[in-house]
């Protein structure tokens, strides 16, 4: 198993970043991944790279808004080698764009799949981060996330688990269909339903209900490299960042 990262998504509740990435290296993380609100200024990027640096840290992954990536991949791909990330994620389309038909997510994983050719033509791996909305029932065999998934064989997939199991599937049948598209998975965990309500349902990795045994077995049988934690909205960033690790490390 690879070294573990962490979301930092889960922390942006809790300023400033400097103290977030050292907390985590000190707690024992080796890497991070980032989202799109971290990239935007090029005085940010040096900043996020000396810190990580700092810290013993590495970004080997990121979040990054399919407009960005549409509107100035060339930015994109810099952001990329400067903070060593090789593999870039969509992470979600708008609350307006989720509602599509059939044909309408089929067009979304072209669109997708289109954005992404500057970047792997750079050498970068590019994909898709799914939440609850592309496993809805569209009435056919394939649910939104198959028809964005078909836009192109060379989109990979960041599978976020919890969510899966949010909309109602089984993360085990999700991870036995994309096993060969699987580059990262978001560990995360979700709390007993009617608690943990002051953090949305969400709870720290292995004080949940998602079946950790099962799960890392099956992960463990795909290619997948990165093994990001995240919870949504913790309301102790640093108790989620060291619980989640210390179940992690007895996966």
């Amino acid at each position: 198993m690879t070294d573990f990262s962490y979301q930092l998504y889960s922390s942006r509740n809790f300023p400033p970043l400097s103290q977030t990435l050292k907390m985590l290296g000190g707690l024992g993380y080796a890497q991070v991944e980032g989202y799109g609100g971290l990239f935007n200024s090029l005085d940010d990027i040096a900043t996020l790279k000396a810190d990580l640096a700092a810290n013993n840290l590495t970004m080997p992954t990121g979040h990054f808004g399919i407009e960005m990536v549409e509107s100035d991949p060339t930015r994109v791909i810099q952001i990329a080698r400067d903070l060593g990330i090789n593999t870039l994620f969509v992470p979600a389309v708008g609350p307006d764009e989720r509602v599509k038909d059939a044909a309408g997510w089929a067009a979304f994983g072209k669109r997708l799949a289109e954005a992404g050719k500057p970047l792997q033509d750079a050498g970068l791996k590019f994909g898709w981060h799914n939440h609850a909305f592309e496993l809805v029932d569209l009435g056919i065999a394939e649910k939104p996330l198959d028809l964005i998934l078909q836009g192109s064989e060379e989109l990979a997939l960041e599978l976020d688990l919890a969510w899966v199991a949010v909309a109602g599937e089984d993360p085990l049948a999700w991870i036995a269909k994309y096993s060969d598209r699987l580059v990262a998975a978001h560990i995360k965990d979700l709390a007993p339903k009617g608690e943990a309500e002051d953090e949305d349902g969400w709870a720290d990795v292995g004080h949940g209900v998602m079946d950790w045994p099962a799960l890392v077995a099956a992960l463990e049988q795909t290619p997948v490299q990165y093994w990001v934690m995240e919870h949504d909205n913790p309301s102790d960033h640093e108790r989620f960042a060291r619980r989640s690790l210390a179940t992690a490390q007895n996966f």
